[in-house]
């Protein structure tokens, strides 16, 4: 039986690890055609844009409806967790990495995001359905718009600010952020299932990112398919526990290095 789950483990890996690399552009012109067609044809083109189009639009589309236009409701919940924590990230990063250092984790940190319970299965709601409005459950293209979002390959015209062009990560907290949500929903068990699939997908990211080094506001060149198969080969079959010891690293992932193309 354990054989069997490694086989399928490797098996899962690998296939993502190649759509990947096929999102990239790598791998023949037809084959990057019909992943072009299969990733956004339904969608209209963008003058400017660059990358695979189905991850901009769902990067563009997360950013709207979570930052840029949220509704109301979200913006009250952002405002209760920010009165509870202290802030949005930097403070919630600090409640979490100080409790895994301590004794009773993660029981101990499960009791403290307690409060802000409500907000987080806000939170879950609006992400997890921008998600599902773009990506079947398990859908290997969202690992290539996490591969695209790491590496900054995704530049969209539509963005309001230029200097923020790319669909990328602003901030050097921002994965430590998101990790320490996603662990806090799964440990209060919303969505648990749901964020501990997305979870190597945001430590994937991170990686990618850390050694590209992209810029936010112009077009960046992908990393070598190397590279990229890489780190998916470490980040896509891990656990969001185990993710926990890597996210003490700050602000880059163990062993990474910025590249020589970032």
């Amino acid at each position: 039986m354990a054989i069997h789950r490694i086989g399928r483990r490797q098996t899962l890996r690998a296939a993502l690890a190649a759509t990947v690399v096929a999102g990239t552009g790598i791998g023949g012109i037809g084959g990057a055609r019909a992943y072009a067609a299969e990733s956004g044809g339904h969608l209209p083109p963008v003058p400017g844009m660059r990358g695979d189009r189905l991850a901009n639009e769902f990067w563009y589309v997360l950013d709207d409806t979570t930052l840029f236009h949220r509704s109301q409701e979200l913006d009250d919940a952002y405002t209760a967790i920010r009165t509870y924590a202290g802030g949005l990230e930097a403070p919630v990063i600090a409640a979490w990495s100080t409790r895994y250092n301590q004794p009773g984790y993660p029981g101990t940190f499960r009791d403290w995001v307690e409060p802000i319970a409500e907000q987080l299965r806000l939170l879950s709601e609006v992400q997890l359905g921008v998600v599902d409005r773009f990506y079947r459950r398990r859908d290997p293209r969202l690992v290539t718009a996490f591969a695209g979002f790491g590496q900054g390959t995704l530049y969209d015209p539509r963005r309001p600010e230029p200097a923020l062009s790319v669909h990328t990560m602003n901030g050097e907290a921002g994965y430590h952020a998101w990790h320490v949500y996603a662990r806090a929903m799964a440990l209060l068990g919303i969505d648990r299932r749901r964020w501990e699939e997305i979870g190597p997908l945001v430590g994937f990211a991170w990686a990618l990112q850390s050694i590209a080094k992209p810029s936010t506001s112009s077009p960046n060149p992908p990393l070598p398919p190397r590279t990229v198969v890489e780190q998916a080969a470490y980040w896509l079959p891990r656990g969001i526990e185990r993710q926990d010891a890597d996210f003490q690293s700050y602000p880059y992932p163990a062993g990474t290095r910025p590249s020589p193309l970032g």
